[in-house]
């Protein structure tokens, strides 16, 4: 007997018709959702660009339809390292929603892509009568602050190249495809390690017939093996996700 599939989200779309593919968006009931499309302001999601400065001002969330943002510990000596990824699963800006007014992190597009916005006051006026989507916001908190904690564990317990092989899975999941463009030099940047690390991680996938990567992009190829080669905090990640 084949097994039942899941119910698929209702398509839909801002007021200019752009579609909307993000998942907290999608969450929400149609009467919810009509409360919120008036407020949605679709924007382009350019690599590099910093959303947020650690304890700057959150004046928009930010809901990623395709690419993925980077959640960035910034040092006072100016080194920084990647602590969580945001893509069209989740949101940025999420400590609006608990009633801060500034991110603890660096928020920076690291893949482009594009996504909504609303604005601070009209996100926190909505919040009370979108019951749903406070409830998906809240789950997700949880999700990324679990991938927050075995991000942190990756980056000090295991190698490179394993590292590398995580990111990069997670980073797939986020923005729904198998060409990542990403430098090497911004790679090591949220690895927190330096180009010619990365460049022999990289390499050492590329041999290995996981990954094929060139000037600014890098390509999964064989998935299956490269979730085999990658550490365990990928599928410790994947599959606490998968319980909610």
């Amino acid at each position: 007997m084949k097994k039942k599939r899941a119910p698929q989200p209702a398509r839909r779309s801002d007021s200019a018709g752009k579609p909307i593919h993000n998942e907290i968006l999608l969450a929400m009931t149609p009467r919810e959702f009509n409360l919120v499309r008036p407020h949605l302001q679709f924007v382009d999601l350019e690599q590099h660009r910093i959303l947020y400065e650690p304890h700057g001002k959150l004046k928009f969330m930010y809901f990623p339809n395709c690419g993925i943002i980077s959640l960035v510990v910034v040092l006072k000596t100016g080194k920084t390292v990647e602590a969580g990824i945001v893509g069209r699963e989740g949101a940025s800006g999420t400590a609006l929603s608990a009633g801060l007014s500034s991110s603890a992190v660096r928020e920076v597009v690291q893949i482009s892509g594009d996504g909504f916005r609303i604005k601070r006051e009209a996100f926190r006026k909505l919040l009370s009568a979108v019951p749903n989507m406070r409830k998906a916001l809240s789950r997700y908190i949880v999700l990324l602050g679990m991938q927050v904690s075995q991000t942190a564990a990756c980056n000090r317990l295991h190698e490179i190249e394993k590292r590398l092989a995580r990111w990069l899975l997670m980073a797939e999941d986020s923005a729904g495809t198998s060409m990542l463009r990403i430098t090497h030099d911004f790679l090591a940047t949220m690895l927190g390690t330096d180009r010619p690390s990365v460049t022999l991680a990289a390499g050492l996938l590329q041999k290995a017939g996981l990954i094929e990567y060139g000037r600014g992009a890098v390509k999964i190829t064989n998935r299956p093996q490269l979730e085999v080669f990658a550490c365990e905090c990928y599928s410790v990640i994947r599959d606490y996700s998968n319980e909610f």
